[in-house]
């Protein structure tokens, strides 16, 4: 079946929104007097969400009495500062000029609300090119389940086989396997040292994003 879209998990895959993520924690950190963190540490927890990173960035457990309260004051932080230093990996924006040259339909399905993931696409100036953005907000369930990325497909009026998704998290391929999509992982985005995406079930696996122009020309070369 003939590629006609590309899907995008939004952190780690197609952004590069850690810088924003770690200028949180470490403000929180300042504000309680505390030393910087290693911001490696932030970093490998960024696929785990707020939860995980404020975990880690204060070495307390999520059950401890005052979790709470840091979590949301991380998430109110990050409304605020979800789009100052993101940016779009190294090479993606070549890799999207050469998507929109062939005629392919690119989008974002993302497990990031949409309160943070707008914002950021609109200050990026990706939110006038992509055909669409699918958060939570739009879904019943998130990745894995297959929900967003067909609504998305349903959206941009293609089907689950003609579209290639790409992603960082085991929850993403999963997801695009069950939808029936075209899948690729990524090995540049926020994976956890615990976890391998070579073991993911993708149909292919990257280190780069410009290693994606081949796999769209092999793609389309095998229409």
């Amino acid at each position: 079946m003939r590629l006609r879209a590309v899907l995008f998990d939004m952190d780690g895959t197609l952004l590069d929104t850690a810088p924003d993520f770690i200028a949180v924690c470490q403000a929180m950190r300042a504000a309680r007097d505390l030393p910087a963190q290693d911001e490696k540490l932030i970093r490998d927890q960024i696929s785990g969400g707020a939860r995980a990173m404020v975990a880690a960035n204060f070495a307390i457990d999520p059950q401890t009495e005052g979790f709470e309260a840091l979590r949301l004051e991380f998430l109110e932080r990050y409304l605020e500062h979800c789009a100052v230093l993101s940016q779009l990996f190294p090479g993606m924006a070549e890799l999207l000029a050469e998507i929109e040259q062939a005629k392919l339909i690119w989008g974002v399905a993302t497990n990031k609300p949409v309160r943070y993931a707008e914002p950021i696409m609109q200050r990026l100036g990706l939110a006038e090119r992509s055909a669409v953005l699918v958060c939570p907000d739009h879904v019943s369930r998130s990745k894995p389940d297959p929900e967003m990325l067909l609504l998305a497909c349903a959206k941009i009026g293609v089907q689950p086989g003609e579209v290639l998704f790409i992603g960082d998290d085991a929850r993403d391929i999963e997801a695009g396997r069950a939808a029936g999509c075209k899948t690729a992982a990524v090995t540049y985005g926020y994976i956890h040292p615990d976890d391998n995406p070579r073991h993911w079930g993708a149909d292919v696996v990257v280190d780069h994003p410009l290693e994606l122009r081949e796999v769209l020309d092999r793609a389309l070369c095998s229409c």
